[in-house]
């Protein structure tokens, strides 16, 4: 069982919406840091202000829970955020590693998710550059796996 204050971060990540900045803000501690793809920032207000600016830019943001692990700090959560309108509603997936202090705030919380191909390989512009550098750098297709040759049966 999760302790107490990793499923009110949860759900306050889950309900959040412009009207409940707050009920998040008050999960981190004063000077908490947080880490995403786009941001680097420290202290309460920074980090209001980074979901302030998502709910800004984006229609209808909402994110899900899918896992929580962890038995102590540091706790790992992979969600998904989906945002925008049908039919043009998006999601992408990621993994925040979140540490929580004795007081059960959050420390640091530093998201995972890879912009590149959930992201800038939609764009108009320049998304067809991120698919050929992508297909550029995978590694070739493996051959299938062939059984080793049967052994002889021992005399």
């Amino acid at each position: 069982m999760r302790p107490s204050y990793v499923q009110r971060f949860i759900d306050a990540f889950e309900a959040l919406t412009p009207a409940d900045l707050g009920t998040l803000e008050a999960c981190f501690a004063e000077d908490a840091r947080f880490v995403d793809p786009f941001n680097d920032v420290r202290g309460r207000p920074a980090i209001r202000a980074v979901f302030a600016h998502m709910f800004a830019n984006c229609e209808d943001p909402r994110f899900l829970v899918d896992e929580c692990v962890g038995d102590a700090s540091p706790f790992y959560i992979h969600w998904q955020f989906r945002f925008g309108l049908p039919p043009r509603r998006r999601r992408i997936t990621g993994v925040s590693r979140i540490e929580f202090t004795s007081d059960g705030l959050v420390s640091e919380h530093h998201d995972y998710w890879d912009p590149a191909s959930q992201l800038y390989e939609d764009l108009p512009a320049i998304g067809h550059l991120f698919r050929a550098l992508r297909r550029r750098l995978a590694a070739p297709a493996a051959e299938p796996t062939q059984k080793p040759p049967a052994r002889p049966a021992a005399a």
